[in-house]
């Protein structure tokens, strides 16, 4: 694993603002929500610090942060790696998602505008476009564009606020999700689906859309994560 870190190459992005321990907190965050740094791996500070350019005291700063909020894990004979990704933290963080992407769905059948309804025609086409990139990082940012203009449709800033917050979180299992190009007609579709409701302003129609964008991707990421424990025993 240590040869793999070695050959990776991280963008750090310097903003005079932000102490050094927190750009590279969030250099590192960034590497681990898109997969870049895989569930598993072994960050090894002096090899971190050599990539990002900076002396060891930042990095072991940041991957203490990560530990914090559960994206590293430490342990007496590995040391820290990247946390993997369990069914259980998954569905926990899914299982909320869906709530309030139905919410979202709703409340938005009845505040969306008419220009609104055509920035989401159009995130949709472009996110169509996106899958035939095959740029995951391409793929997943057109999703969130996606689903944002739903977000604000809703002019609950609250709400809002809730979705963003758990954002950071579902952007690792989007990944996961949208690194399967068997799905990506599926999510096409799925997408299409909310679409449509919203047009129509049916609660039910784009409620129950939204619920199965989310449970199509809880069965995928599930699958994913057994074929790797799977790999692992072996």
């Amino acid at each position: 694993m240590q040869d793999n870190l070695q050959e990776k190459s991280f963008h750090v992005k310097m903003d005079e603002f932000l102490p050094l321990r927190d750009v590279v907190f969030n250099t590192l965050r960034q590497a681990i929500l898109t997969g870049e740094l895989k569930p598993g791996e072994r960050l090894m500070e002096i090899h971190l610090a050599e990539k990002l350019g900076v002396s060891r005291t930042p990095v072991r700063e940041a991957i203490h942060k990560l530990e914090l909020e559960g994206l590293v894990t430490m342990s007496p004979r590995r040391g820290a790696a990247v946390a993997q990704i369990t069914e259980k933290s998954m569905s926990d963080v899914l299982e909320v998602r869906r709530a309030m992407d139905a919410l979202c769905a709703e409340l938005a059948c009845e505040r969306i505008s008419d220009e609104e309804l055509e920035q989401l025609k159009k995130a949709c086409e472009e996110f169509e476009k996106a899958t035939q990139t095959k740029d995951v990082k391409l793929i997943a940012q057109a999703d969130v564009n996606l689903h944002d203009i739903i977000l604000q449709a809703t002019g609950n800033q609250r709400l809002v606020q809730l979705v963003n917050n758990l954002s950071e979180q579902m952007y690792r299992y989007r990944f996961e999700y949208i690194k399967d190009f068997s799905q990506h007609e599926n999510l096409v579709e799925e997408h299409r689906m909310i679409y449509e409701g919203l047009l129509e302003r049916d609660k039910e129609r784009a409620s129950k859309a939204a619920k199965l964008h989310i449970d199509n991707q809880k069965k995928t990421i599930i699958r994913q994560i057994r074929m790797d424990a799977e790999k692992r025993r072996f």
